[in-house]
């Protein structure tokens, strides 16, 4: 019995030094896209989740319009028809500006970006979104 409690002690032990040797590591990735001055316009289409991340304006043929650009949570609209009001860079004289940060604990790295001009860059900034039909089809 006493060798049963001493191996519960030894391993109890053991698990106590694990756990003072256990370190946590805390990771944070944002990234941030504005556009500015690109032409105001109002883009209709069938509104679904892009697979690179956040959404997309596809036509009729489901083809994409444009990679829509926003903060927002646009779920409760994906598959939906919707009218998109926003900077389009495709059109006008466009600035992209990018930025990103990727961090964890005791260490940061940034990197920023501007593109400007008429940008063949199919993004579309969105102010507001509003649906036409429930269904695109």
């Amino acid at each position: 019995m006493k060798l049963i409690g001493a191996a519960f002690a030894i391993a109890a032990m053991c698990a106590a030094g694990a756990a003072a040797q256990t370190q946590t590591t805390h990771e944070e990735d944002t990234k941030k896209i504005e556009i500015k001055d690109g032409k105001k316009v109002t883009v209709t289409g069938c509104l679904e989740t892009n697979p690179a991340g956040g959404y997309m304006l596809l036509d009729e043929t489901g083809d994409m319009k444009y990679a829509l650009v926003t903060d927002r949570d646009l779920s409760k609209h994906v598959g939906e028809r919707v009218a998109v009001r926003g900077k389009a860079t495709d059109r006008g004289d466009a600035r992209v500006k990018m930025e990103s940060k990727v961090g964890t604990t005791g260490s940061t790295r940034d990197s920023k970006a501007e593109l400007e001009g008429d940008l063949d860059l199919r993004l579309l900034g969105v102010d507001s979104v509003k649906r036409l039909a429930k269904s695109c089809r």
